[in-house]
């Protein structure tokens, strides 16, 4: 549902460029894209919460929430419902 948004967004933040569209909902983020370090996880929730238009307390962010690109999607899912 807002996994084509959030993957963009990735993209972007990450400046992945054309090596991004080959992303999917099973692609390993925190530990298998070298550009995704604790500077660029910031980065991340900011342009999520701006794009999306909520906030994230720094109890919600975990590791697996940034362990696929499935479940980042799923987390925006879960804060735009919550």
């Amino acid at each position: 549902m807002y996994l084509d948004e959030v993957k963009q967004i990735v993209i972007d933040v990450l400046a992945l460029g054309p090596a991004g569209r080959s992303l999917d909902e099973h692609s390993a983020l925190l530990g298998s894209i070298p550009e995704l370090d604790s500077m660029a996880v910031v980065q991340l929730i900011g342009a999520l919460e701006e794009q999306f238009g909520f906030s994230v307390d720094d109890d919600e962010i975990s590791a697996e929430t940034f362990a696929t690109l499935g479940s980042l999607a799923a987390f925006v899912k879960y804060k735009l419902t919550a």
